[in-house]
């Protein structure tokens, strides 16, 4: 049976759930995000220690600028103090992932609060890739050892992962896709060489607590041998 430490998620559908019903794209984002506090839960009760969802990718500021406004807004949202206090009393630490520069300054000053009030907490971790994407973050580690001049003979793997954004998380046991599509869209893509991969035709706000334990049932059921 796979032990599970770190799951990832890739929210897929929201707009698509939205049109199914012949509502606003705005409406498939709002009920997304709601999905992402049940979700956060019902994750939290499953003891699972660290869980990233993938919310905006780098690719998603080509959207129109009226939905990457509704976006930042839900995510200000997201890191209110009623919010933020919340789950620092639940003893869970908040990080956020991806190109922070890029998003407004009263958001980034918002997630930096959350991130320093809540950084000491040892109950598990919400990690939010925000603005995220995995070419965008391995070419920002090399930049960083670039910057460092370190020798050619002493870059190595393990130096690139503490140059990542996630270089003090675990790799992703799992990443589960919701929505049908079967690709990794520009996710993680050197933290999940070997992470085990669960596709669902569901839409985000559709996933349930349900849905998620079907995915977990499925990944305890495989053996994962890492190339051994």
């Amino acid at each position: 049976m796979s032990t599970l430490n770190h799951l990832a998620i890739i929210i897929d559908g929201n707009r698509r759930w939205a049109k199914n019903k012949g509502r606003s794209s705005f409406n498939g984002h709002k009920k997304g995000m709601d999905n992402v506090r049940k979700i956060g839960e019902s994750c939290r009760k499953k003891g699972i220690k660290v869980l990233t969802l993938y919310v905006f990718s780098t690719e998603n500021w080509k959207r129109s600028k009226k939905e990457v406004k509704y976006l930042m807004n839900l995510f200000s949202q997201v890191f209110s103090k009623k919010n933020v206090q919340e789950l620092n009393g639940k003893g869970i630490r908040l990080k956020v992932i991806g190109q922070i520069n890029r998003l407004s300054k009263p958001l980034q000053k918002k997630i930096k609060e959350a991130e320093e009030l809540t950084k000491s907490n040892k109950k598990g971790i919400l990690n939010l890739a925000v603005s995220y994407g995995g070419k965008a973050d391995i070419v920002q580690a090399i930049k960083n050892i670039v910057k460092k001049r370190v020798p050619e003979e002493k870059i190595n793997e393990s130096l690139i992962e503490k140059n990542l954004w996630t270089f003090d998380l675990p790799h992703p046991d799992l990443i589960i896709r919701t929505g049908g599509e079967q690709r990794l869209s520009n996710f993680l893509l050197w933290q999940s060489a070997y992470s085990e991969l669960y596709f669902t035709k569901k839409l985000w706000p559709d996933f349930t607590e349900k849905e998620l334990d079907k995915a977990l049932k499925d990944y305890s059921q495989r053996q994962r041998k890492f190339g051994k």
